[in-house]
């Protein structure tokens, strides 16, 4: 169940990511893979700078969607737009 929850949590992290940078998206899968990556990235990104990382629904999909936020800004470095 954790895994489904995981992915839930990427898929809507994604899509807020998208929404908040504008642009073209990255399509469905694009959009969880992003939204998995940031979930990734913003756990480690909050304790790199010392934040507690909120459990929880809200607290995962806040850190998820401020990681998707970066890696889209990167992804957007790396491919030119």
């Amino acid at each position: 169940m954790s895994f489904l929850y995981f992915i839930i949590i990427g898929l809507i992290a994604g899509w807020l990511a998208g929404k908040i940078m504008r642009g073209s998206g990255f399509g469905l899968i694009g959009n969880i893979l992003i939204g998995i990556l940031g979930a990734i990235l913003g756990g480690w990104l909050f304790g790199v700078l010392g934040f507690a990382v909120s459990s929880g629904f809200w607290g995962s999909l806040i850190t998820a969607t401020i990681g998707a936020v970066v890696a889209i800004f990167i992804a957007r470095l790396i491919r030119g737009r």
